[in-house]
């Protein structure tokens, strides 16, 4: 039997259904889950002739829910008369909490003998929308395991923060002039009244924000580490440069080419940024992620994302015009050497360092023009698979080493200047992309892989294993004829290494950490360039931080210097150990840096000298349970694992990972939404007729005018007329999005935390349904009246619920296992 605690005392949880065994514990009754008996600390509570069994610490408590924290004058203003009165139990306890600080952890006299849990929601950019119904799903999973691990004894580290440096408050500053800070603490106020409205256990005296210079000290702290081991360095790397904006754009600000905001053409232009170099630490982020106890999809993402590869690095003579070789060439990476005989035409990027000495005159313009056009593509839209190869001859040649042919060298934007050496050698048999670009451009095909079955699919390259034929030079010698392909890579490699013409190398996806913004509205960067050498200098650790500066002006320069340039009397400064003029650093760092650390902080929040006490780190740390949505299953993931590696390298940290178990929730869509179309006439058309729906546009039916007709929905005045039934992400644009703070209102926050509990697992995504909530705040109502009773006319309730220490009775005992018995389908036991 469940029943609501609130009333009961602060400590109590509700339990909630959750499909995974662990690390949630309670597997109460939701679809396809069933009871399951176990022994906690136990309270008997009278309710009249019978008592049921309810999990507390014990304590002896009298339950009058009549007045809940609600004044007499208040409750005679609102004589409203509720079956379950959570407006007043809800606000009552959530009072009592912020009151007594219920669930504050102690900072510096906490019992380290006890074990420790910490569990950990991401922490949420403080949007001007607040929150949804989506982000309470993860919140209330977390609460649950942290107050379930408070009644087993544990020191239980349950926070709250804030994401809150960003683009889009930056965006709504340049739009109506409001300085970010200001609306970014107004969203903070709003989602902390939010949260503490739906009575979650946080330990509001650790909350932290990324915008206070507290905080960003050692978010600066830690990138003067990185630039002392040589792991931050300056770069000409491409980023989005919109002219007619005059302003540097992320990529998410630029859709097919144009600006987002305006649709201004964006080009891809060099520009001095900051690195990080992650991809030194990309064999440890690999090896590592086997001992962590996270999704498995989660694991193979990074490890797509980190691309391991292991191949060759090739070397081709470029050939003049009379196809004598020239002394330049051009290097490749293959994870495939034992093809290299089917290389047939040769691709490189168009950023490619040696494009300009490849293009013979007549091409010049032909590639000119293709370049300008690849820069106008991120490398999303240019790496696509879906997307139609595209390509320019250069011109010129190249020498196949393998057979000493002269094979044409191409520039195509499907090949990237970051990834590996900026070219390829194109085997076309053997390769998708190679071969739908060598049937575009009438490039030959070689084959040089034979499947052991034999059975060669027509219309496709075979990118598999398999025989080697076709692939035979005594003049070189280098045969690989009838080995298999492994066999074949191996005497390939061993043969480039003794001729020169190449050496085995291992390669990455992974590129280093771009680490820059042209933005205001983030952590200033702790350096400054001597203004006689331009020499970069780091700033003393005893000058964090570096704080920054208010401006009035926060809009873009319009010539790429980034909006603090604006600061001069801030960007004017002299280096403190040598008094020489200087100049700072104008760019900022991204959205990225503080979430990369933040759990750290919370283990110390209140920490002046250092970033987190040694001691304290070693007793919370890892976080023991991670919960957020799986868009952050690569990127933050990875960033804060690169980080952590860092500190635990240089002896801040005692861990070698930061989080040791991660849970993504899925999401919750909106309300399923029934459509169906008209023709030209003005007749509603059947979901069947789908050749005839595609022509038209989709019109929205009212849920009351549809009525279920076995597995489909069907217009209830029109039985015939067959309905789509969709549930979309919830978006401001589809007019789809549900507000907690409307269902707290109307419902209670129990009855929305319990709903989202019960709508299935975790990690699926789900659909809203307003039925649903109403379905389980009519079962608190039921719970409640048999606890407590009905309400009388006054609307108060009787003064009849106790709490009392001692054991059930025989007969309390056999009501309890019959209700067990029911939920299990066990009746007999």
């Amino acid at each position: 039997m469940l029943l609501h605690t609130h009333h009961l005392h602060p400590h109590l949880l509700f339990p909630s259904p959750h499909s995974h065994a662990s690390p949630f514990p309670f597997p109460f009754p939701s679809r396809t889950n069933t009871l399951r008996s176990r022994t906690f600390p136990a309270t008997s509570i009278r309710t009249g002739s019978s008592s049921l069994r309810f999990h507390s610490y014990g304590r002896r408590i009298r339950n009058s829910a009549a007045k809940g924290g609600v004044s007499e004058t208040e409750h005679n203003k609102q004589p409203v008369t509720r079956a379950y009165p959570f407006h007043e139990i809800e606000l009552k306890w959530q009072r009592f909490w912020d009151h007594n600080r219920t669930f504050q952890t102690p900072d510096d006299d906490i019992d380290t003998s006890k074990p420790k849990y910490y569990v950990l929601d991401m922490f949420p950019y403080p949007s001007g929308a607040g929150l949804h119904v989506g982000h309470p799903l993860g919140y209330t999973a977390t609460d649950i395991l942290a107050r379930y691990k408070r009644m087993q004894g544990y020191n239980v580290l349950h926070p709250m923060g804030w994401d809150a440096f960003g683009l889009p408050a930056e965006q709504y500053a340049i739009e109506t002039g409001t300085h970010p800070k200001l609306t970014t603490v107004r969203n903070i106020n709003r989602f902390r009244t939010q949260l503490k409205s739906l009575g979650f256990s946080y330990d509001w005296d650790r909350e932290v924000s990324t915008i206070e210079p507290d905080y960003y000290k050692w978010t600066q702290w830690i990138f003067l580490q990185l630039l002392k081991r040589g792991l931050a360095y300056q770069a000409e790397v491409p980023v989005n440069w919109c002219p007619a904006l005059g302003t540097v754009l992320a990529n998410e600000e630029v859709i097919d080419g144009v600006s987002e905001r305006g649709g201004h053409p964006v080009i891809r232009k060099p520009m001095r940024q900051w690195m990080l170099k992650i991809t030194a630490y990309a064999d440890r982020l690999l090896e590592d992620l086997d001992d962590l106890d996270w999704p498995e999809s989660v694991k193979e993402m990074q490890r797509n994302w980190i691309g391991r590869s292991e191949g060759a690095e090739m070397e081709f003579c470029i050939l003049d015009s009379d196809g004598k070789e020239r002394d330049i060439t051009i290097i490749v990476y293959t994870t495939r050497p034992d093809t290299i005989f089917g290389a047939t035409y040769l691709v490189v990027a168009p950023e490619h360092p040696l494009l300009s000495s490849l293009v013979s005159i007549a091409q010049s313009k032909h590639v000119e023009d293709y370049v300008d056009l690849a820069s106008r593509k991120s490398d999303l839209e240019r790496t696509e698979l879906q997307k139609e190869k595209t390509g320019v001859f250069t011109g010129c040649y190249a020498k196949n080493p393998a057979n000493g042919e002269a094979i044409p060298i191409w520039v195509a934007d499907y090949v990237l200047g970051s990834y590996g050496t900026g070219a390829i050698m194109a085997v076309p048999a053997h390769d998708s992309r190679d071969y739908e670009f060598a049937l575009k451009y009438d490039v030959p095909i070689c084959w040089v892989v034979m499947p052991d079955d034999k059975s060669i699919e027509s219309g496709k390259a075979f990118s598999g294993e398999g025989t080697i034929v076709n692939s035979s030079n005594t003049l070189v010698g280098l045969d690989i004829n009838g080995l298999s392909s492994n066999e074949a890579a191996l005497k390939v490699i061993e043969w480039a290494e003794k001729s020169g013409n190449g050496k085995r190398k291992v390669n990455y996806k992974l590129r280093d950490w771009l680490f820059a913004r042209q933005r205001y509205w983030g952590e200033p960067i702790p350096v400054i360039f001597l203004d006689d050498s331009d020499e970069t200098v780091p700033l003393c650790e005893t000058e964090l931080p570096l704080i920054l500066p208010e401006l009035d002006d926060f809009s873009p320069t319009g010539t790429g210097e980034p909006p603090l340039s604006k600061a001069v009397s801030w960007v004017k400064t002299t280096d403190s150990l040598s008094g020489r003029p200087a100049t700072r650093e104008t760019n900022t760092m991204p959205q990225w840096a503080g979430s990369c650390w933040y759990y750290l902080r919370f283990m110390d929040p209140h920490n002046s000298k250092e970033l987190v006490d040694k001691t304290k780190e070693r007793y919370w740390g890892p976080v023991d349970v991670y919960v957020g949505g799986a868009e952050h299953a690569v990127l933050h993931l990875l960033y804060a694992r690169f980080w952590h590696k860092v500190l635990f390298d240089i002896g801040v940290v005692s861990t070698k990972e930061p989080f040791q178990c991660v849970i993504n929730q899925g999401i919750i869509l909106g309300e399923v939404q029934y459509m169906t179309c008209r023709d030209q006439v003005g007749n509603l058309i059947s979901a069947d007729s789908t050749d005839m729906l595609n022509e038209h546009k989709l019109e929205i039916i009212p849920a009351e005018k549809v009525m279920k007709s076995g597995d489909s929905f069907v217009l209830k005045e029109h039985p015939d007329i067959r309905l789509f039934a969709r549930a979309h992400k919830m978006s401001k644009s589809r007019g789809n999005v549900v507000n907690p703070d409307d269902v707290v209102s109307e419902y209670g926050a129990d009855s929305l935390r319990l709903y989202e509990m019960f709508m299935g697992p975790l990690r699926d995504s789900k659909t809203w349904s307003t039925s649903g909530i109403e379905g389980v705040h009519r079962f608190l109502g039921r719970t409640w009246r048999l606890i407590v009773g009905s309400p009388l006319s006054d609307g108060t309730f009787k003064d009849r619920t106790v709490s009392v220490d001692e054991e059930p009775t025989i007969e309390q005992l056999r009501c309890l296992h019959k209700c067990i018995a029911k939920y299990s389908g066990n009746r007999g036991n």
